[in-house]
């Protein structure tokens, strides 16, 4: 399967089997890239057998980063500490 993101530029990259394991970070009011792209990714990810984890945050915005913020989505490296 592969992959259209459709941003300032469009990109397709096929997905396979050979991906790392991968973790998806994305907030719903990202004005730049959409829960979309990101959902279709991780369906694309998992039909490929590639192991994957998501997690969808109702606020942040785009390149929420580490910088501190009052909201939920601040403590998002606890979800992918090791």
């Amino acid at each position: 399967m592969a992959v259209t993101h459709t941003g300032s530029q469009e990109v397709t990259r096929p997905v396979t089997a050979g991906h790392v394991n991968s973790c998806l970070l994305q907030s719903e009011d990202d004005n730049v890239d959409g829960v979309d792209q990101s959902v279709a990714y991780y369906i694309a990810l998992k039909d490929a057998g590639v192991p994957v984890e998501m997690h969808l945050y109702a606020h942040g915005g785009h390149a929420f980063g580490l910088r501190p913020t009052k909201l939920p989505i601040t403590q998002w490296s606890d979800s992918v500490e090791t």
